[in-house]
Order: C-alpha cells, then structure tokens, then sequence
C-alpha cells in the first residue's frame, strides 16, 4: 500500500476542565459536596471560605443546659480579621460565594457570659471541657457486665464468655452447642452438660430471650418470663411458638383452633401475648448509626401559591482570598499561583451555577405538582425528566444529575427530587394517573380495610377501575410489594 500524507478537518466536543468541574458538582449530594469543598479549599490557599458549618449548631454546658452565648452570637462574628466594625455588612446580605456580605462584629460585647462574671473558671472545669456522646455499649459488653456480677468461678466465666463470642448480632446462638465443645481442646475436660449449664444461665441475662437458638426458642423464652398473663394464655401461646409458630405465622388460623381446641377469644388473647414479643433481642444494641438528610430546596405555602427557596444552611460562601490576589496583581506571586487563582474563580463560579441549576429545577417541578403539594400523593400527575428538560431548555441527563440525591422539604414531608417524576397510567376519560398517585391510593385503601376481610388485589384493581383508572391485578401486586404491604393472607386478622 502506497503512504501519503492528507489533511482533514474534522469537529469533537472536548470537556473543559472548567465544564468537567461544573458537571460534577452537580451530581454531587449536599455531603459530598461538602467532603469535596473541604478537600479543595486544602489545596489552593487562595480560596476562602468564610461561614463556619457549625456556626448554628447548639453547644451543651455541663449541666446539659444550651449554651445560649455561643449560640446567639453566633451570626455576629466578623467576616475578616482586622477588619473595622463599621464597615462589616450584617449577615446574609450579599452574594453567598464572593464574601460581600460580611458578618457583622457587633457580637463581640455579646460573646460575654455576664452571669458568670464575677466568677473565674480554671481550664479543667465542667462547663469548658467539651461536649463528648456517650460511648456505646454492645451486646457482648452488656452481657459480660451482668457475668462478672453472677458469675463467681474462673471457670464458669470462661464457658460463658465462649458462648457470648458465639452470639449473632441479634443475640441467638447459631452455633449448636456440640460444635463448640468439639473446639475445645481435651485438656480442657469439659463436659456438654457444662455448656448446656452456661447457656441456661445465660438466657437469663437481659435482654429477655438472648442465648436462644431459634426463634421458637426465643419468643418461648420472653413469655416464659412476661409478667401479668394467665397461666392458660401463657400456655396456649407456648405452644403456638414452640409448635405451630409457622401456621401463626401464615395466619392459618383456623387450624391453630382445631390443633389448640379453643375459640376465638382464646387465640386472640394468645396472639396479643405473642405480638408482645421481640424476635430479635440483641438487635437493640447495634451500632447503626441514623443518617440525616438535609434539603437543598424548601417549599413555603405563600399568597401567590408555592414559593421555592434554597436551603442557605448548606450554601457555602466562598471568595477568593484578597492578600493572595493583590500579590498577584503587582507581580510579587508565583506562577502556580496563577493558576491556583484562576481554579478558585472556577469553583466560586460552578457553585453558584450548581445551585441555580438545582433551584430552576425545583422551580419547574413544584410548577407543575402544584395538586401533589395542596391535596398530597393523591394528587400527583406524571412526569418525565424529559418535560423539565425541555422546559429550562437543558440536556435529559442534566436533569438527572440534579434530581439525584438532592432532597426537597415540602409540608408532606421530605422528598428526592426525584421522587416527583414517574410512569404513567391510562384512564377510562383518555387521560393519565400517576403511579405514585395509585400507590398512594392502594396505601389509603389498604388502610381502610377490614380486617378480617382483607382487599384481594384483584377487589384494588376493580375499586381502581371504579375510580376511572385502568390498572391489572399483576400492577397491582407490584406496586403493593414495592410499598412493603404484605398479601391478603398475611393481613387478615381474627
């Protein structure tokens, strides 16, 4: 093949650094927004940021009383050190990105705790050491406290303390016994029947029903030891646990009262006692931690209708840091520098855009929920990503960035954003319903019910249908297994 040189031209969208930046601040959630910005504002000195993330939050005094002095004053500490007084402007005034709008030094007299004057604290007082959270106490350790006070011999406390280590999490003993004491070496000498002491102990510790090797043994336990219930109840409910917990389970009722030979009251008060129980006792001292969503935007009934606003507690306000900037004007600055200055007005600036970005958004949204915010799920309309996207005149998957992960507090409660777009469902007038508007309905519906005559999904899809909204029963079981409602069988009560 003969070689030769051509030219040609050709077009491709290539990301600027700037753009790359811009986009991913918007798929970013309000926390790691604010993980990113701190690992940034390490990396280039040139960017300031001047509100403090725990300027608002409350301080505890020793006592446990609110620290009402660091919590007033709070918004009144200067924007810049050194800066005069008078020339700070008050609070939330100005742009939250470029620092314009200072915070005012007037709460520098207020920072004074007078109650206290006339009284010195020395460092190691109660009031100044800081405010610590209780440290948390586990299974293990609450089981092994309750040991060292019943249990006296070495020997036993290391036979018991074997058996604790062989709890799950939610306190039951998987493990059968004659595993445990296959492990142990010979030396040991230990007999099964010693364990089997140890264990029987042990299921006497509280919580109620720890130690136990399933879950029949479990809920036996707990009514064993529940106080105030008569002696043929407790034994009815005994058995129900120890021997037809699966039927109670699948609410064959019917047959419970064959095999127990009791009527209906009696089954009844039996299953108040067992509904009592927990079946899962350890799962109390577990260390899941609550995760707390913050909203982004935050919806207002107003005159007019609806107002839309952003969230300014998770608005960072950002500008880039004067010194720095003066130094480079006069030439005295480093070229990276340069370069460092010109990525702290990027920042500045694809926040602001992200935020607007979020609030047009929102915007558009509450626009066309309006019967969602004044009448609740009942009310909601379908929509698509495309529909904003055509409307603000951005990209569908610009939409999805900013719908994700950020949350809108509404007087129903806190949503997602996206929790405000969803499928369709044709009507018998030719229109369509929302399916977060039929999965509000069948909650309503099945909260309704009787009891004892629970809705099949078939008698939902009919009283739907009635409603003008065609939906099959196979839709029906979807959306009420999505809402975690259990089947007709599960429901029905005596």
């Amino acid at each position: 093949m003969k070689q030769s040189l051509q030219l040609r031209t050709s077009q491709h969208l290539a990301l600027t650094p700037q753009l790359q930046q811009s986009i991913r601040l918007l798929q970013l959630s309000t926390l790691e927004l604010h993980q990113e910005l701190e690992q940034l504002l390490g990396e280039n000195p040139l960017l300031e940021r001047l509100d403090d993330p725990l300027d608002r939050s409350l301080r505890l005094l020793g006592d446990g009383a609110i620290n009402q002095t660091q919590s007033d004053g709070a918004d009144a500490s200067p924007a810049d050190v050194g800066a005069p007084a008078q020339d700070s402007a008050p609070a939330g005034e100005g742009d939250p990105f470029d620092g314009a709008g200072g915070d005012s030094a007037s709460g520098a007299e207020a920072d004074t705790d007078w109650s206290d004057a006339g009284r010195s604290k020395a460092p190691d007082d109660e009031d100044s050491r800081p405010q610590l959270e209780a440290s948390h106490c586990t299974l293990r350790e609450h089981l092994m406290e309750q040991m060292r006070v019943t249990v006296q011999q070495p020997r036993d406390r290391v036979l018991m303390e074997l058996i604790i280590d062989a709890l799950d999490e939610n306190g039951y003993l998987e493990e059968p016994l004659e595993e445990i004491h296959a492990r142990l070496p010979e030396e040991a000498d230990v007999e099964l029947e010693e364990l089997q002491t140890a264990l029987t102990l042990l299921q006497s510790f509280d919580p109620i029903g720890v130690g136990a090797r399933s879950a029949s043994e479990c809920l036996a336990l707990q009514i064993k030891r529940m106080p105030g219930v008569p002696l043929v109840t407790r034994r009815m409910a005994i058995c129900i646990v120890e021997k037809h917990l699966a039927w109670f389970a699948q609410r064959e009722f019917n047959k419970l009262k064959k095999a127990l030979d009791c009527d209906d009251e009696d089954l009844r008060e039996a299953q108040a006692v067992i509904r009592q129980c927990n079946p899962h006792p350890g799962a109390e001292f577990a260390s899941d931690v609550s995760d707390y969503v913050v909203p982004d935007v935050i919806v207002k009934k107003a005159r007019n209708g609806w107002q839309v606003s952003l969230n300014n507690d998770v608005m960072p306000r950002l500008r880039v840091n004067a010194l720095y900037a003066n130094m480079l004007k006069q030439g005295k600055g480093e070229s990276a520098m340069g370069a460092q200055l010109q990525e702290a007005k990027w920042l500045i600036k694809n926040m602001r855009q992200r935020f607007d970005t979020i609030l047009r958004v929102a915007q558009a949204i509450v626009e066309r929920q309006k019967n969602f915010f004044s009448h609740g799920a009942v009310a909601m309309r379908p929509l698509v990503l495309r529909e904003i996207a055509d409307t603000l005149g951005l990209h569908e998957s610009t939409i999805s960035r900013v719908t994700t992960q950020k949350y809108m507090l509404t007087p129903h409660g806190m949503f997602e954003l996206k929790y405000f777009f969803g499928s369709h469902v044709a009507t018998e007038a030719g229109g369509e319903a929302s399916s977060t508007a039929i999965r509000a309905l069948i909650v309503q519906l099945t909260g309704a019910e009787d009891p004892k005559n629970p809705l099949s999904d078939s008698k939902i899809a009919d009283m739907l249908g009635e409603q003008g909204m065609v939906i099959a029963r196979r839709t029906v079981a979807k959306y009420r297994e999505a809402l975690k409602i259990p089947p007709v069988s599960l429901r029905k009560a005596l």
